[in-house]
């Protein structure tokens, strides 16, 4: 399968996916709120093209309250019915019921540990198999290629880029400047 970088070049991409891939692919991410839509964005991903994903994102968004942990945690049923209703997004149930319940396993984390940031920070993992059995025993629909992609698309992991991939000096900066 292409990296990024080299599917970017193989078919050119639309300017959504040009300003992901140069200016949010592999760069650090701590805000928890941030983490969170990252990882539901890699969650409705699964079995989808990630140009579909990021031309429902603005939708997402808006219908997932700009992905803030706490509203989306205390989603009931009729936010359920609200967001299986609308077309703005994926509507898939298991990915909208992971979407909650991984925001409440968010808050899980937050309250033991200060944050998901920080979580992700202390974990000592070094293989991406490690990883995803970690993601799998916090959270929902997270196999293989969800926590994969996760991880590199928050600069946890390396591989978001090709080495001579000219963002790559862009993410080193980022890093420097979040302490990241």
């Amino acid at each position: 399968m292409p990296t990024f970088c080299e599917a970017m070049a193989i078919t050119p991409p639309d300017d959504m996916m040009r300003v992901y891939h140069d200016t949010e692919y592999g760069f650090p991410v701590v805000n928890d709120d941030q983490l969170f839509e990252r990882l539901m964005l890699e969650v409705n991903q699964a079995g989808l093209s990630w140009a579909i994903v990021l031309k429902k994102r603005n939708g997402f968004r808006e219908a997932f309250h700009s992905y803030q942990v706490n509203a989306v945690a205390a989603y009931t049923e009729s936010d359920i019915e609200r967001l299986l209703n609308d077309t703005g997004i994926i509507r898939n149930r298991l990915k909208i019921l992971a979407a909650i319940e991984n925001a409440r396993r968010v808050q899980a984390i937050q309250q033991e540990m200060g944050s998901f940031h920080l979580w992700l920070q202390q974990q000592t993992i070094s293989t991406i198999d490690d990883w995803v059995k970690l993601f799998r025993k916090n959270f929902k629909f997270t196999g293989f290629e969800v926590v994969n992609e996760f991880l590199m698309s928050i600069g946890r992991i390396p591989g978001a880029h090709d080495a001579n991939c000219p963002v790559n000096a862009a993410i080193e900066i980022a890093r420097t400047r979040s302490g990241a």
